[in-house]
């Protein structure tokens, strides 16, 4: 049976951790804490995964419903949408890290250590 809006806006935090079904696998988790999170319950290759959709108030239940065809999607096509969360993160951190600045940096650090310094300082300075 699909959730309301109404239910997700009311649930209420209890002293364990309980569980909404919405349908499709896709489940809001209320814990004892009054957080609200969105979780999606997946099978690749046999073993049994969760996909964290995101917290209720940033993730509205038509966002989460909307992020549950996506990633049904992704299965269909057989790709693991756990994964290709987790690689989309790496390659933003990558992108933040690979700047000209970071990589200069790194040189003019590894310069420092092995060589003088008056020609670590003019390559800084350069």
């Amino acid at each position: 049976m699909a959730l309301a809006e109404l239910a997700v806006r009311t649930a209420k935090p209890t002293t364990k951790p309980y569980k909404l079904a919405d349908g499709g696998d896709l489940y809001l988790l209320v814990n004892p804490t009054g957080s609200r999170l969105w979780r999606l319950k997946y099978r690749v290759g046999g073993s049994e995964k969760l996909l964290a959709i995101g917290p209720y108030p940033d993730v509205t239940l038509a966002k989460a419903r909307g992020r549950r065809t996506e990633a049904r999607r992704q299965l269909a096509d057989g790709l693991d949408p756990s994964a290709l969360k987790k690689e989309a993160r790496q390659k933003a951190k990558a992108a933040v890290t690979n700047t000209f600045r970071a990589i200069a940096e790194e040189l003019l650090t590894k310069l420092e250590r092995r060589c003088c310094c008056r020609h670590a300082a003019q390559a800084r300075w350069l």
